[in-house]
Protein backbone atom coordinates (compact mmCIF):
# COMPACT_ATOMS: atom_id res chain seq x y z
CA UNK A 1 0.00 0.00 0.00
CA UNK A 2 2.93 2.40 0.97
CA UNK A 3 4.33 1.95 -2.70
CA UNK A 4 0.96 3.11 -4.49
CA UNK A 5 -0.02 5.78 -1.74
CA UNK A 6 3.35 7.46 -2.13
CA UNK A 7 3.53 7.53 -5.97
CA UNK A 8 0.18 8.95 -5.76
CA UNK A 9 0.90 11.68 -3.09
CA UNK A 10 4.06 12.84 -4.78
CA UNK A 11 2.73 13.17 -7.97
CA UNK A 12 -0.27 14.92 -6.71
CA UNK A 13 1.73 17.21 -5.07
CA UNK A 14 4.44 17.92 -8.41
CA UNK A 15 7.18 16.94 -6.12
CA UNK A 16 10.37 15.09 -7.74
CA UNK A 17 12.03 12.13 -6.45
CA UNK A 18 14.90 14.54 -6.02
CA UNK A 19 12.61 16.90 -3.89
CA UNK A 20 10.83 14.48 -2.03
CA UNK A 21 14.10 12.90 -1.10
CA UNK A 22 15.60 16.16 0.03
CA UNK A 23 12.11 17.32 1.64
CA UNK A 24 12.64 14.03 3.80
CA UNK A 25 16.03 13.47 4.38
CA UNK A 26 15.86 9.61 2.37
CA UNK A 27 17.92 8.44 -0.25
CA UNK A 28 16.38 8.78 -3.94
CA UNK A 29 17.24 5.53 -4.72
CA UNK A 30 15.40 4.37 -1.50
CA UNK A 31 12.81 6.46 -2.66
CA UNK A 32 12.51 4.65 -5.82
CA UNK A 33 12.32 1.32 -4.34
CA UNK A 34 9.69 2.19 -1.87
CA UNK A 35 7.53 3.19 -4.72
CA UNK A 36 8.10 0.58 -7.11
CA UNK A 37 7.47 -2.00 -3.47
CA UNK A 38 10.77 -2.98 -3.15
CA UNK A 39 11.88 -1.33 -0.08
CA UNK A 40 11.06 -2.38 3.31
CA UNK A 41 10.77 1.00 5.16
CA UNK A 42 11.49 1.71 9.27
CA UNK A 43 8.88 3.43 10.91
CA UNK A 44 11.43 6.55 10.86
CA UNK A 45 11.48 6.90 6.94
CA UNK A 46 7.43 6.62 7.11
CA UNK A 47 7.38 9.31 9.71
CA UNK A 48 9.81 11.22 7.77
CA UNK A 49 7.57 10.74 4.74
CA UNK A 50 4.31 11.69 6.49
CA UNK A 51 6.07 14.94 7.42
CA UNK A 52 7.49 15.59 4.04
CA UNK A 53 4.39 15.58 2.61
CA UNK A 54 2.31 16.88 5.38
CA UNK A 55 -0.24 13.91 5.56
CA UNK A 56 -0.81 11.54 8.65
CA UNK A 57 1.15 8.36 8.65
CA UNK A 58 -2.12 6.30 8.12
CA UNK A 59 -2.78 8.24 4.71
CA UNK A 60 0.50 6.36 3.62
CA UNK A 61 -0.50 3.30 4.89
CA UNK A 62 -4.53 2.69 4.04
CA UNK A 63 -5.33 0.92 0.79
CA UNK A 64 -7.73 3.02 -1.24
CA UNK A 65 -7.92 2.36 -4.86
CA UNK A 66 -8.08 5.28 -5.69
CA UNK A 67 -7.37 8.24 -4.09
CA UNK A 68 -9.30 11.18 -5.67
CA UNK A 69 -12.58 8.92 -4.83
CA UNK A 70 -14.39 7.95 -1.46
CA UNK A 71 -17.02 5.41 -1.68
CA UNK A 72 -18.94 5.16 1.21
CA UNK A 73 -22.22 2.22 1.26
CA UNK A 74 -24.84 3.50 3.75
CA UNK A 75 -25.69 -0.61 4.68
CA UNK A 76 -22.19 -0.43 6.79
CA UNK A 77 -23.22 2.94 8.69
CA UNK A 78 -24.26 3.08 12.24
CA UNK A 79 -27.70 4.77 12.37
CA UNK A 80 -28.55 7.46 14.57
CA UNK A 81 -32.05 7.33 15.04
CA UNK A 82 -35.63 9.21 16.90
CA UNK A 83 -39.06 8.78 17.16
CA UNK A 84 -38.68 10.72 13.81
CA UNK A 85 -35.42 10.31 12.06
CA UNK A 86 -32.97 7.82 11.07
CA UNK A 87 -29.52 9.52 10.47
CA UNK A 88 -26.50 8.16 8.64
CA UNK A 89 -23.19 9.72 8.37
CA UNK A 90 -21.54 9.88 5.01
CA UNK A 91 -19.10 12.12 5.66
CA UNK A 92 -17.16 14.58 7.31
CA UNK A 93 -15.08 17.58 5.80
CA UNK A 94 -13.10 19.64 7.17
CA UNK A 95 -12.77 22.44 5.03
CA UNK A 96 -10.83 25.68 6.38
CA UNK A 97 -12.25 26.82 9.21
CA UNK A 98 -15.96 25.14 8.60
CA UNK A 99 -16.82 21.67 9.16
CA UNK A 100 -19.34 19.87 7.10
CA UNK A 101 -21.09 16.27 8.00
CA UNK A 102 -23.04 15.19 5.05
CA UNK A 103 -25.89 12.66 5.91
CA UNK A 104 -28.26 10.07 4.44
CA UNK A 105 -31.61 11.18 6.47
CA UNK A 106 -34.85 9.34 6.34
CA UNK A 107 -38.17 10.45 8.12
CA UNK A 108 -40.49 8.48 9.19
CA UNK A 109 -44.39 9.68 8.58
CA UNK A 110 -46.73 10.56 11.15
CA UNK A 111 -43.85 11.94 13.62
CA UNK A 112 -42.51 15.32 13.99
CA UNK A 113 -38.56 15.59 14.86
CA UNK A 114 -38.09 18.67 17.13
CA UNK A 115 -34.85 20.48 17.43
CA UNK A 116 -34.39 23.15 20.06
CA UNK A 117 -31.07 24.27 18.26
CA UNK A 118 -27.65 23.56 17.97
CA UNK A 119 -24.49 25.71 16.53
CA UNK A 120 -24.28 25.69 12.56
CA UNK A 121 -26.28 26.17 9.57
CA UNK A 122 -28.27 22.70 8.04
CA UNK A 123 -28.41 22.51 4.41
CA UNK A 124 -31.12 19.56 3.30
CA UNK A 125 -32.12 18.55 -0.27
CA UNK A 126 -34.93 16.51 -0.52
CA UNK A 127 -34.66 13.21 -3.00
CA UNK A 128 -38.01 11.74 -2.39
CA UNK A 129 -41.16 12.61 -0.44
CA UNK A 130 -42.86 15.69 0.53
CA UNK A 131 -40.99 17.43 3.91
CA UNK A 132 -41.86 20.26 6.32
CA UNK A 133 -38.65 21.78 7.47
CA UNK A 134 -37.47 24.90 9.53
CA UNK A 135 -39.03 27.20 12.08
CA UNK A 136 -42.21 25.02 14.17
CA UNK A 137 -44.28 27.49 13.85
CA UNK A 138 -43.41 28.42 9.55
CA UNK A 139 -41.63 25.44 8.71
CA UNK A 140 -40.66 25.16 4.51
CA UNK A 141 -42.43 22.65 2.48
CA UNK A 142 -40.02 20.69 -0.30
CA UNK A 143 -40.38 18.29 -2.52
CA UNK A 144 -38.15 15.94 -4.63
CA UNK A 145 -35.22 18.39 -5.78
CA UNK A 146 -35.57 21.61 -3.00
CA UNK A 147 -33.19 22.26 -1.28
CA UNK A 148 -33.24 24.86 2.17
CA UNK A 149 -30.43 26.21 4.25
CA UNK A 150 -31.52 28.03 7.47
CA UNK A 151 -30.05 28.89 10.85
CA UNK A 152 -29.70 25.35 13.29
CA UNK A 153 -29.38 27.71 16.12
CA UNK A 154 -33.30 28.54 16.07
CA UNK A 155 -35.94 25.69 16.86
CA UNK A 156 -36.40 24.08 14.07
CA UNK A 157 -38.70 21.37 13.09
CA UNK A 158 -38.96 17.73 10.59
CA UNK A 159 -42.07 16.00 9.47
CA UNK A 160 -43.59 14.41 6.41
CA UNK A 161 -46.27 15.73 4.57
CA UNK A 162 -47.73 12.35 4.18
CA UNK A 163 -45.48 9.37 2.96
CA UNK A 164 -41.76 8.41 3.95
CA UNK A 165 -39.26 11.35 2.62
CA UNK A 166 -35.44 10.77 1.65
CA UNK A 167 -33.32 13.58 2.01
CA UNK A 168 -29.96 14.67 2.32
CA UNK A 169 -28.68 16.35 5.27
CA UNK A 170 -25.81 19.00 5.01
CA UNK A 171 -24.37 20.33 8.95
CA UNK A 172 -22.12 23.27 8.19
CA UNK A 173 -20.45 24.67 11.51
CA UNK A 174 -17.56 26.57 12.64
CA UNK A 175 -14.55 24.81 13.37
CA UNK A 176 -14.23 26.67 16.66
CA UNK A 177 -17.65 25.92 17.85
CA UNK A 178 -17.33 22.24 17.45
CA UNK A 179 -19.84 19.55 15.66
CA UNK A 180 -22.93 19.68 17.19
CA UNK A 181 -23.86 16.60 19.23
CA UNK A 182 -26.96 14.84 17.50
CA UNK A 183 -27.86 12.67 20.20
CA UNK A 184 -28.81 15.68 22.37
CA UNK A 185 -29.68 18.51 19.92
CA UNK A 186 -30.90 17.23 16.33
CA UNK A 187 -32.35 13.85 17.09
CA UNK A 188 -33.84 14.80 20.65
CA UNK A 189 -37.55 13.92 20.61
Amino acid sequence: MLAANLKVLREQRGLSLSELARRSNIAKGTLSQLESGAGNPTIDTVFSLSNALTVPVSTLLTHRADPDVVLVRSAGIEVLSSNAVDLRMLRRLDVTETVFEVYDQRVRPGQRQHSEGHPGVEHVVVTEGRLRVGPPEDPYELGPGDYVSFPANRPHIYETVDGPVTSVLLLQYPVDSGPPTLDAHHLAP
